[in-house]
């Protein structure tokens, strides 16, 4: 302990403390009975004003669910996220203390593979749009929009939300399975930047909209941690500008009117038939392009409840519709891989140096070790195949 001691000062081990102890749920003198020392003492720790025993360390680790090596090792990344998801509810959820928990520890590996690799992930964040007084949805039609045009998108649907916004914002961004209820977290930290889970549970286009509707809070309000939930209420201002912004980001208003006017010309009614040729157009479920075409006043307000009805819109219409199309109209999200490329090729690296073992691989990313050696496959080929002739210059 003396040597990895010394890599921190007082102040340091004490605010890692601090933030295991808040990780963990537990209060300070819930952890000054596990370490059998005063609540004070506790409080003098994490302040960094006294200096942790040994036998004190071990205690409070196991008592954190945590590691003494774990909060002492210099490369580890100490993040402060679940607090502030903590502070969103009154009340202790347990399905949103579980995947805010998930998000911290997925975000702490990346930055500390990176920190063990020495590279730092490009930022290419676009201004910050606060929602102003006036009319909310017309603003996020507006931001939306706008932010297309800055990533150079075009009017054309957006295959894979995930690459767009991992590769050209810089967002870290993951896929896991969680609670179904849950559909998304978004939260920013100063050193990691802005941090999404989905739900790899969900459907393509609901996964779609889920990390748009996070885009719209990194937008517009991007220091405040989010949690998008089936069951929360969506009447706040926020949560209209966040739906609208999704939509419009997915379907721009022009490309929309054009294909609809395409579509719908010469006929009388708007049919299945037509939402599930724009829906497909688009990449969205058929849900979403309706509440599109409301919004554009381009159908009824009212129109998808009365589709629901009368019967809805389900599988064995879109096959009559699509054919053999139908299998291909969701595209795939990254392959719905639990590790994004970006990460999956950190892991790899990180193991071809032999800086992680990959059972250290598999705890900091949270996997079994059958899915860390799926993650790992072919990385010893690679480094047999490795020749001076295509070897990167940075």
């Amino acid at each position: 302990m003396t040597d990895a001691n010394e890599k921190l000062s007082d102040g340091e081990v004490g605010e890692r403390l601090r933030i295991a102890r808040e990780e963990a749920g537990k209060t300070q003198s819930a952890a000054a009975d596990a370490a059998a020392v005063a609540r004070t003492t506790i409080v003098a720790i994490e302040k960094g004003q006294r200096r942790i025993r040994l036998e004190e360390l071990q205690k409070l680790a196991v008592f954190y669910g945590t590691s003494a090596n774990a909060i002492l090792r210099r490369e580890a990344v100490q993040l402060d996220l679940v607090p502030r998801f903590r502070k969103l509810a009154q009340d202790a959820d347990p399905a949103v203390e579980n995947a805010s928990r998930l998000l911290n520890d997925l975000v702490r590996a990346e930055v500390e593979l990176e920190d063990a690799l020495g590279i730092r992930r490009p930022r290419n964040y676009p201004p910050e749009r606060p929602i102003l007084p006036g009319d909310v949805r017309l603003q996020a039609e507006q931001d939306a929009q706008e932010l297309r045009d800055w990533l150079g998108l075009g009017p054309g649907s957006i295959l894979d939300i995930v690459a767009v916004l991992d590769l050209q914002l810089g967002i870290r961004i993951y896929l896991r399975r969680l609670e179904g209820r849950i559909s998304g977290l978004f939260a920013f930290d100063d050193r990691a930047g802005a941090c999404m889970l989905l739900n790899a549970n969900h459907p393509v286009e609901r996964l779609t909209h889920t990390a748009l509707h996070e885009l719209a809070h990194f937008v517009s309000a991007r220091q405040k941690p989010e949690v998008l939930a089936d069951d929360a209420p969506g009447a706040s201002r926020e949560e209209r500008y966040a739906d609208t912004f999704a939509r419009s980001f997915a379907m721009p208003g022009r490309p929309v009117c054009q294909r609809f006017a395409e579509i719908t010309a010469g006929q009388t009614h708007l049919t299945r038939r037509h939402v599930i040729l724009l829906a497909y157009t688009f990449g969205v479920s058929r849900e979403a392009m309706v509440r599109r075409l409301e919004e554009l006043k381009l159908a009824r307000s009212g129109t998808w409840d009365w589709f629901q009805s009368n019967g809805g819109i389900n599988g064995e219409h879109v096959l009559q519709v699509l054919g053999e199309a139908a299998e291909r109209s969701a595209p795939s999200i990254e392959g719905r891989a639990l590790v994004p490329h970006r990460l999956g090729l950190l892991a790899r690296e990180a193991w071809k140096r032999s800086i992680y073992s990959e059972g250290q691989l598999a705890r900091l990313l949270r996997l079994d070790r059958h899915e860390m050696r799926q993650v790992l496959d072919g990385a010893e080929a690679e480094e047999s195949e490795a020749h001076d002739f295509v070897k990167l210059s940075h």
